[in-house]
């Protein structure tokens, strides 16, 4: 082994922008900073690349946490070409797209006293129940507008929802005609409000069909990039998708703070994925370890920098 590339020391000054501070990470290179620079790389590619289908696994409480933005943004900047996110995303989005709110709050409170002031707690932040009761009447009103007798995949039920929004990721997504995947959806309040609308109406959500739909992307995909925040369903959906293939991901990021050697697939590296021919074998990958509250804007805001 040589000694070849030295880290530099940081230095920082005033008015640095995001990409300013990335590029003197970048020559430290050290830890999860050097990852993240790295991400910042990839993802950069991943936006520039014309011939570039990118999928987006979203998985964790990103959305009442402020980062369901992000989201809707770099779908209307043509970013994500296909999205699989956990249902309790989709269903705070949901309720924030109605005029609902999450709040700032602390982890250092009694639970009790939330429960009897009708707070439900999402470590730091607070989510009143009459959110969910909004929420309730907007979902119903919703889904009555779908004629008995019909069958829908997931994301065609996503897409009715999200084209009765006027803001956030679903009506984002509904609007560029942006295909969202939820494999789990019945495991959110999304899912619960359909099973309570079924109880006096005949539909049926085929939980089978969008397998079609984005076995389609993926076989079509001249080169596949994933991002993915987190693990669980989205992740596992993505890659195992794109599995079914001849090809794997030529690039792929994954924000996590898991850790690899539990089995968990929240903390499964990219590296263990080539093993299975999800990654391909000369893949562009990084996994950096945090808060993705922390790491996911400070990548995509240099990412962006880096492309206008």
């Amino acid at each position: 082994m040589e000694c070849e590339v030295p880290v530099k020391q940081v230095h920082l000054k005033p008015g640095m922008t995001v990409e300013n501070l990335i590029q003197v990470m970048e020559q430290a290179g050290a830890y999860n900073g050097g990852a993240l620079t790295r991400a910042v790389q990839i993802t950069g590619t991943m936006f520039e690349r014309k011939d570039m289908t990118r999928f987006f696994g979203l998985a964790g409480a990103m959305v009442p946490a402020g980062m369901g933005g992000i989201i809707s943004d770099l779908m209307d900047a043509g970013y994500v070409d296909a999205l699989v996110s956990t249902g309790a995303n989709l269903t705070h989005d949901v309720i924030e797209a109605i005029g609902c709110h999450h709040y700032r709050g602390t982890e250092k409170c009694n639970d009790v006293e939330l429960r009897h002031d009708e707070i439900n707690r999402i470590y730091d932040v607070y989510l009143p129940n009459e959110s969910f009761i909004q929420f309730e009447e907007f979902m119903q009103d919703v889904l009555s507008k779908i004629p008995d007798g019909s069958v829908l995949s997931i994301s065609e039920l996503l897409e009715h929802i999200g084209s009765h929004l006027k803001t956030g990721i679903l009506a984002t997504a509904a609007r560029n005609k942006i295909p969202v995947f939820c494999p789990a959806v019945q495991d959110s309040m999304i899912g619960l409000q359909f099973w309570l609308y079924r109880q006096t109406h005949k539909i049926v959500v085929d939980a089978f069909a969008d397998m079609n739909r984005i076995m389609d992307i993926c076989f079509s995909a001249e080169v596949a990039g994933a991002f993915l925040i987190g693990g669980g369903v989205p992740k596992n959906y993505i890659l195992q998708s794109m599995l079914m293939t001849p090809k794997g991901f030529t690039y792929a990021v994954q924000l996590t703070g898991d850790r690899p050697d539990l089995g968990g697939l929240s903390g499964a590296t990219l590296d263990e994925a080539r093993s299975w021919g999800k990654v391909d074998e000369d893949a562009k990958t990084v996994t950096v370890y945090g808060d993705a509250t922390i790491t996911l804007p400070l990548i995509i805001s240099a990412a962006l920098e880096r492309i206008v």
